[in-house]
């Protein structure tokens, strides 16, 4: 049955919101699914309440409702995952940045449905480790990364993998190690270095009960997952700062399906392009059923409060000293301090070129809230 007030949204096409609110609702739901469910049909609907604006010169009318705010919801990330990639902009090393995509093997999937919280914790702690410890080896230097996690495919099937941005070079004791386009740490030790991290990881904390499934499954799985070669990409580096500003703007803050890619929804057939990477990234189309796609869709949504971005070695907070280092050594300035906050509106006439106070109508006059509409109790 359809959410209440899921009708209210203006919108140009068929959205996550609308599959979800027909239903999501009759699934059996975690709560942190449940939760983000919610906020997303309910989002700039009535149920969230909002404003009554009038402008001040032709008095032209609207009602413009609030937002959820999300991490998961399509409509809310635009804003924020522009001003996130403009913060890294001031962070970034002038050199060329390497992408790296640890994945693990499909048998460990039951264990990550398990224990999501848990296994994913445990993920970033083996790409993390990897990535350092042999740099260090092979290197005697420190390295810098950032790293990101994603859970789907472009089916949005469930796929945890995390994408890895690393400055080509590393600070030595004598100073900073310039690399060339070919990345520079060996493949192999960091697939067998990863792999073996992981595993090890996962059987621990199926020891100590930390994965709520029988343990001799789990050590079966993991198992089966050992004796499989583990993929790790490494995409072509990108130039300079521009580059990977423009890639993480577009990249680290997507979520599973956005609602440009849905061409069709009938209230009970989900049609959506997406890109077949095994046929050399052809755009297709996939059709799923309503309950198909809202399954597929919630299955990424993360725990409470977890973490998918985060900065290690040299582009940790706490190496803000190390950093500033590097970046004095390549030619460029000191981070800067941190500057006052933007208001939204002040952030959209700027990133965007938009002023969302200009009245629609006239063109002239200022949109002025005259009454707040409270949320909607159901």
């Amino acid at each position: 049955m359809r959410h209440p007030h899921a009708a209210a949204r203006a919108r140009d096409g068929p959205e996550v919101a609308d599959i979800l609110a027909d239903h999501a609702f009759g699934l059996r739901l975690s709560r942190e699914q449940a939760h983000a469910a919610s906020a997303i049909v309910s989002c700039r609907t009535a149920r969230l309440g909002g404003h009554r604006e009038v402008c001040d010169t032709c008095g032209f009318v609207r009602r413009a409702y609030n937002s959820c705010r999300n991490r998961h919801c399509p409509k809310c990330q635009i804003l924020k995952q522009e001003l996130w990639a403009e913060r890294q902009r001031a962070r970034l090393l002038p050199t060329l940045h390497f992408q790296i995509v640890f994945t693990i093997a499909a048998e460990l999937h039951r264990l990550f449905h398990r224990a999501p919280e848990v296994c994913l914790t445990l993920l970033f702690q083996a790409v993390a480790e990897t990535l350092l410890e042999v740099s260090r080896s092979h290197l005697q230097a420190e390295i810098g990364f950032t790293a990101v996690l994603h859970t789907w495919t472009q089916l949005l099937r469930f796929h945890p993998h995390i994408h890895c941005l690393v400055p080509a070079g590393a600070l030595g004791p004598d100073g900073w190690i310039a690399t060339s386009t070919r990345f520079f740490l060996p493949i192999r030790k960091l697939r067998s270095a990863f792999k073996g991290k992981l595993l090890g990881k996962l059987k621990q904390a199926v020891r100590d009960g930390s994965i709520p499934i029988p343990q001799a499954e789990a050590r079966a799985l993991i198992a089966r997952a050992g004796h499989k070669k583990w993929n790790i990409d490494i995409e072509p580096p990108l130039p300079g700062p521009d580059h990977v500003v423009n890639y993480l703007s577009r990249y680290v803050h997507r979520i599973a399906i956005s609602n440009s890619r849905i061409l069709d929804y009938d209230g009970h057939t989900v049609t959506f392009r997406h890109k077949d990477r095994a046929d050399g990234n052809k755009t297709k189309v996939e059709r799923l059923s309503g309950e198909k796609f809202s399954r597929r869709f919630l299955q990424h949504v993360l725990p409470d409060r977890f973490v998918r971005i985060r900065h290690y070695g040299l582009l940790a907070s706490r190496r803000r000293a190390d950093l500033n280092r590097c970046r004095v050594l390549l030619g460029a300035e000191t981070l800067p301090p941190g500057q006052k906050p933007e208001t939204w509106v002040e952030a959209l006439r700027r990133l965007f070129g938009h002023d969302p106070l200009l009245c629609p109508e006239c063109k002239v006059g200022r949109m002025v809230v005259r009454e707040v509409l409270a949320p909607l109790r159901l």
